[in-house]
């Protein structure tokens, strides 16, 4: 498997791949690969990580600047995350989860936030501990890991100017 940036050819790949992991998920508003062109589109998809094996992409994962109360302070968001049907729960999600990290450690950023699975992401050190609000979602589902001490806490808006699904 090879883990590398997103090239221009990518692109329709990440979107059909995108859209066939969200489609059976009854949380998913079908936006996710909507999101990731307006991402791209608008300038902010500052990672885009793609899963390679045998020529074929299978997995995906964006990473973009977010907003914590108002301020965009070096902090990114994680999402969405594809990886092909018959392949997941193979590590290819946290293979790629872990090479996004690191990258956000090398930009200097102060960490990283999602909205997901506490059960999953804590395997990397997210935690959500209710400090961090997104819409009406849940807290236990808005999870962050800072970098180098830092916290967060507050109103989050991710880059991706689509609404959230309501709860």
């Amino acid at each position: 498997m090879i883990i590398r940036a997103e090239t221009p050819s990518d692109i329709d790949a990440i979107y059909a791949l995108t859209q066939a992991a969200f489609a059976p998920m009854s949380y998913s508003d079908g936006t996710e690969q909507d999101c990731i062109n307006a991402l791209r589109d608008d300038g902010d998809l500052s990672q885009s990580l793609v899963a390679e094996i045998d020529a074929a992409i299978v997995g995906h994962v964006a990473f973009s600047p977010v907003t914590i109360n108002g301020s965009s302070d070096g902090w990114y968001g994680l999402g969405p995350i594809s990886v092909v049907q018959h392949l997941q729960k193979t590590g290819i999600g946290s293979t790629l989860i872990h090479h996004g990290l690191l990258w956000l450690k090398t930009q200097k950023a102060k960490g990283c936030v999602l909205i997901g699975d506490p059960n999953y992401y804590f395997r990397f050190g997210f935690v959500s501990d209710g400090n961090l609000t997104y819409h009406d979602i849940p807290t236990e589902y808005v999870q962050w890991l800072g970098f180098d001490g830092n916290v967060a806490s507050g109103k989050l808006l991710f880059a991706c100017g689509l609404e959230p699904k309501p709860a």
